[in-house]
């Protein structure tokens, strides 16, 4: 029996949306490529125009786009350059999503709700989007929402290993916002030598957004460095709330530690006069000058980025980026 074969010289595209391209360009970089050359453009009335300026036929395209206000407008966008990119004949279209957009709306707390963030899945499996990646979800049971492949990146050994370099030898615990994320609290202890945990008992009305109220803390704190971890820090209420509950408590310093600098008004000025000694973020969004202050760090997420890039491209383990934790 004859049989017909050929290989496949697969080839690597990088697109890229407007609202964060020193992102992508870093990406870029990284992966010693340049990006897909792009025409968009909005028309009067909102509608958003994207035309790739080359040929992706049968090539592997990663689409990447940031999600900072206005969110719908980038989502939009990237709705419209995976529908292009697959009825351009790509291969295989990847959506690089690294502050995936909806993510608090990922159940229904109250009768009547969405679940938006699965819509978002479902729009971009619609628009012809064949696998997801994105850095540290709101919760993990997003990842069910896709019908297909999701690469779930973890920003905690980026951010740690910082943190660990500016404790030093200090005693550290690391506290979580809320008990809901007890699990990623744990993984950070992990990660700084075994620190005990504590976690900071908050309330919240569901009908109001962006509004919760901290009011104690559970666990040792007095006399320690405390980390604050979450994965997004929005209008800062919360998180600086979290910071006086704890100095209150007896802590030494506080390090704020979070992936998703959404930081929307008043954020900003609230953490610089909230007390803590610093506040490590990475550039999954854009933070333009006017919202950086003394004690924020921006460490880049582009290089983790890259290597799971690489590795999909590959067909290799983005599982091995993380020493098997992924």
């Amino acid at each position: 029996m004859s049989e017909l074969s050929h290989t496949v010289d697969k080839k690597l595209v990088l697109a890229s949306g407007r609202a964060h391209p020193e992102l992508a360009e870093e990406v870029a970089a990284a992966l010693g490529t340049e990006l897909l050359p792009m025409s968009a453009y909005d028309f009067a009335n909102g509608e958003i125009y994207v035309r790739s300026g080359e040929s992706v036929r049968g090539k592997d395209v990663f689409v990447i786009q940031a999600h900072p206000a206005p969110l719908n407008n980038w989502l939009m966008e990237q709705l419209i350059m995976v529908d292009s990119m697959k009825r351009a004949s790509s291969r295989r279209v990847t959506v690089v999503a690294p502050f995936y957009p909806y993510a608090r709306q990922d159940k229904k707390g109250r009768g009547r709700e969405p679940i938006s963030a699965r819509l978002v899945a479902d729009m971009f499996k619609v628009a012809g989007a064949d696998r997801i990646m994105s850095v540290d979800l709101h919760t993990a049971q997003i990842q069910g929402f896709f019908d297909g492949p999701v690469d779930h990146l973890f920003a905690i050994p980026l951010l740690a290993d910082h943190i660990r370099k500016v404790v030093g030898d200090d005693p550290v615990t690391v506290v979580s916002p809320d008990t809901g994320r007890v699990r990623v609290a744990e993984q950070w202890a992990e990660r700084l030598g075994g620190a005990p945990l504590a976690f900071v008992h908050k309330s919240r009305d569901l009908t109001v957004p962006n509004q919760a109220v901290s009011k104690t803390v559970v666990g040792q704190v007095e006399g320690r460095t405390c980390v604050l971890i979450d994965d997004m820090i929005d209008t800062g209420g919360t998180i600086a709330g979290a910071v006086k509950v704890l100095k209150d408590a007896g802590a030494k310093d506080v390090i704020i530690a979070a992936t998703h600098a959404v930081f929307s008004d008043p954020a900003a000025q609230r953490l610089a006069e909230s007390g803590a000694r610093e506040v490590v973020v990475t550039n999954t969004l854009p933070i333009p000058e006017s919202k950086r202050f003394e004690t924020l760090t921006v460490l880049s997420i582009a290089p983790l980025l890259a290597r799971a890039i690489k590795e999909v491209f590959e067909d290799g383990s983005v599982t091995s980026l993380f020493d098997g934790d992924a």
